[in-house]
């Protein structure tokens, strides 16, 4: 079964989101970087670029296969994490700590975010 931190917010794309004072941080699962398998490349947003709910931002590669990563909240990117990029592996290591993708200060509130429970019913049922 994979890690669902109780505290974080998520989307049906395998994005989780969390958020820290005047911004949220974004990055991918446990789920989704066990199905992607050994990443090898990240190509995250641009610093000052916005984007719409569910807007394609960032592309991540394995061996296996590549996976759009979709905004997760509309608003201006002000941060990603260069660590990333320079170690892909990161986000196997440690997906919700420093593995971490890039962060936005909103436009709006976030308003279709899953919780724990309601993302866990999503990994399961694909794996059915």
């Amino acid at each position: 079964m994979s890690n669902i931190p109780q505290e974080l917010q998520y989307t049906k794309t395998h994005e989780w989101v969390r958020k820290d004072e005047e911004f949220f941080t974004v990055g991918i699962t446990d789920h989704a970087q066990t199905m992607l398998g050994d990443l090898v490349y990240v190509e995250l947003p641009e610093i000052e670029s916005s984007f719409d709910n569910g807007q394609e931002c960032a592309v991540v590669e394995s061996v296996k296969a590549a996976a759009d990563i979709y905004c997760p909240i509309p608003g201006e990117v002000i941060e990603v994490n260069e660590a990333v990029i320079q170690n892909p592996q990161l986000i196997n290591q440690d997906p919700y700590g420093k593995g971490w993708l890039f962060r936005v200060k909103p436009e709006q509130s976030p308003s279709e975010l899953l919780n724990a429970g309601e993302y866990s019913k999503v990994v399961a049922s694909e794996a059915h």
